[in-house]
């Protein structure tokens, strides 16, 4: 079961971020919406519906949840750019997942919006400096501070990790 919940296991950011890291993971941010559009173009409603696993989202849901997840840590980077050690919203993604445009909206919606959103995403984080990496917002739960540095590896686990809910279960199902 956890190998089905965390198929590429949970994220694993080293403590000295190195420059490559920083070029690695923004490359996967870059690719993301394409190889995901890639992955479920020729997907039928049914399969679209199809939880990744018991008690999991449909691969509708994780798509869409991929453009809300990744709106807002767009967001969050810029929060942190313009204010000093933001306090971020959290927000609760099961309950965003089960909203109806989630459930059952059109997935070329939210696959416009990650292309979108991650060109303009890749282009300010291609641009940030040294300094801007080293700076932090506070999540909430926990008080947790988080380096923007640390959000960018963070975030290509994340494209890599719903990538693999839905890659295995095809694989699974044979389709």
């Amino acid at each position: 079961m956890e190998n089905l919940r965390y198929p590429i296991g949970k994220p694993n950011i080293p403590e000295e971020i190195s420059d490559r890291n920083i070029k690695d993971w923004i490359g996967v941010i870059e690719l993301f919406p394409s190889k995901l559009q890639k992955l479920v173009s020729s997907l039928s409603d049914d399969q679209l519906n199809t939880q990744y696993r018991d008690g999991g989202w449909t691969i509708r849901q994780v798509i869409h949840h991929c453009a809300d997840s990744h709106h807002n840590s767009y967001t969050r980077f810029k929060w942190t750019l313009t204010e000093d050690k933001p306090v971020i919203k959290a927000y609760y993604e099961d309950r965003w997942a089960e909203l109806k445009d989630s459930k059952d909206g059109p997935i070329s919606l939210s696959i416009n919006s990650l292309i979108a959103l991650h060109d303009k995403w890749v282009y300010f984080l291609k641009l940030l400096t040294p300094a801007d990496l080293e700076k932090y917002f506070i999540h909430p739960e926990g008080n947790e501070k988080v380096t923007l540095k640390e959000n960018i590896g963070i975030y290509a686990w994340h494209c890599n990790h719903h990538y693999a809910h839905i890659e295995q279960l095809i694989k699974r199902k044979n389709w």
